[in-house]
């Protein structure tokens, strides 16, 4: 099974992206997605957050917006929360790709926003990052219900900048010449890394030779 990292800053069209991995046949783990189901009502990370930060569950639930204004620009908070939910979010990242080992799926997309930042790209075969140029990026963050300027330059600030992730990645996708070029790119990096082994995730040796 080839694992695909999936990731970039903010703006740049990770969720776009996503989406067409998806559409494609290939299934995708969104990590925010994963996060969201850990603090909404029942989630396994409520019980935490609440003890580490009270006052910002309601109705059973982690409030996202109370939550935001207590650890934004705060990194000793933010370790705190990071604490709490990387490891149950790691967890639903190994049972995912467990299921797909299981299944012998040959490619599987790791949708994590702050991939490089936090290392995950040792966890991946290979990593996609999205791109476009920064008017762009800024004319679609500014855009979002609740963004300010200064919200926007403290994201910005807990991500490597774009130039040093496409650098560092194995596929660049600029998502700001169009959505078909992007999507053609997309679908030329489905094709091929379909036909690779992968190295992080291998084959047991019970099935090895069915592969």
């Amino acid at each position: 099974m080839f694992i695909l990292g999936l990731t970039g800053s903010i703006g740049m069209g990770k969720t776009w992206a996503a989406t067409r991995f998806r559409r494609l046949g290939v299934p995708v783990h969104d990590a925010d997605a994963a996060v969201h189901a850990l603090m909404r009502k029942g989630g396994a990370a409520v019980t935490e957050v609440d003890a580490a930060f009270p006052g910002v569950v309601k109705d059973g639930a982690v409030d996202r917006q109370a939550l935001g204004a207590k650890v934004l620009g705060d990194d000793a908070a933010l370790k705190k929360l990071e604490a709490i939910l990387h490891p149950k979010v790691r967890r639903a990242e190994g049972r995912f790709l467990a299921s797909h080992a299981r299944r012998r799926t040959p490619l599987v997309v790791l949708d994590i926003p702050l991939l490089f930042e936090t290392g995950g790209d040792v966890r991946c075969d290979a990593v996609v990052v999205v791109h476009c140029r920064d008017a762009i990026q800024r004319r679609r963050v500014l855009a979002r219900p609740g963004m300010t300027e200064d919200r926007f330059q403290s994201v910005l600030a807990r991500q490597i900048p774009a130039r040093e992730k496409i650098w560092l990645a194995d596929f660049a996708v600029d998502t700001g010449i169009g959505a078909y070029p992007a999507l053609k790119h997309i679908q030329r990096i489905v094709k091929l890394t379909r036909t690779y082994n992968g190295r992080i995730w291998a084959p047991s040796r019970h099935w090895s030779s069915a592969v």
